[in-house]
């Protein structure tokens, strides 16, 4: 269940409330268009903005909208006992899996994170896909350590977002047969498929899902020649879409896209009139606009 490509949703706002109407079209769209299913409240969804009455509001739509395929919610905080009771919620509001991050300003040791991890997937009710992403969080899970936590009833899979080769071969190394280890860094998912990675969970598939789609599939059924082909057509888009801090460029993007207004909560601003050019150019040259 765990292996494709999963768009990790951005949350539309409007006059400073979630816009449901837009993110139904959203989620609308890219389920149309060729993925296994959507994160919902990850760092793309601006989650640490959201209130929780908001949180459950962006899960509960995108499940409703979502059909048979599943919702990932991003259920991770830096309090393991919050991050268990927003697993149980995100539960009951239907969603298919926990998208947990690495407790971020704690800065635990690796044992620290591996009785963190492993509590959530005792208490919080829902497979966990763990979310490593150091830039962020300010942690390293180690790949001993993912390769630990993979042996760990619950926990199904990683979002791989360290930006090195070298730590996604080893945890493909070590991890329990069956762990699904995703790409957390768009522009590395074809290197990452060629090592043996099994999806990603982009920002860039909000935007592109047919194309980050079709590079996955190629993949897998061996075009390989057709994926690179692929990758270099999203690579401007790739590049515009982290020119500054995600969700920034993705919010502007899909606003010219129609999915809601290029509105973000503080402390993230819109992206620079630079930035704009640069992202108007990578949807054109794709044909998204």
């Amino acid at each position: 269940m765990w292996t494709g490509t999963f768009p990790a949703l951005s949350t539309p706002f409007s006059r400073g409330k979630v816009d449901e109407e837009a993110l139904r079209r959203l989620v609308r769209h890219v389920l149309d268009r060729g993925v296994e299913g959507v994160v919902a409240c990850g760092t793309t969804g601006e989650a640490p903005t959201l209130t929780l009455e908001e949180w459950s509001q962006v899960v509960k739509v995108c499940v409703e909208e979502s059909r048979h395929l599943p919702v990932i919610a991003g259920t991770g905080t830096n309090n393991t006992q919050s991050t268990v009771s927003r697993t149980r919620l995100a539960r009951e509001l239907g969603a298919r899996a926990a998208l947990v991050v690495a407790p971020y300003y704690n800065k635990p040791t690796q044992r620290g994170l591996i009785a963190h991890f492993t509590a959530v997937a005792a208490d919080g009710g829902l497979p966990v896909i763990l979310y490593n992403i150091p830039g962020r969080t300010g942690v390293n899970m180690t790949p001993e350590t993912i390769g630990a936590l993979s042996r760990v009833p619950g926990i199904v899979g990683v979002k791989e977002a360290a930006g090195s080769m070298d730590q996604v071969g080893a945890i493909l190394e070590c991890a329990a047969d069956g762990f699904a280890v995703l790409s957390g860094d768009d522009s590395l998912c074809l290197p990452m498929y060629a090592l043996g990675g099994h999806g990603v969970i982009s920002t860039t598939a909000t935007a592109a899902p047919e194309l980050m789609g079709g590079m996955y599939r190629a993949f897998r059924d061996g075009r390989v020649e057709e994926a690179r082909k692929l990758h270099y057509r999203l690579l401007p888009l790739f590049r515009a879409l982290f020119a500054e801090t995600n969700p920034a460029p993705l919010k502007y993007a899909l606003s010219k896209m129609g999915f809601g207004a290029n509105d973000l909560r503080l402390p993230l601003v819109p992206v620079t009139e630079a930035t704009e050019r640069m992202i108007d150019k990578a949807l054109a040259s794709c044909g998204l606009l």
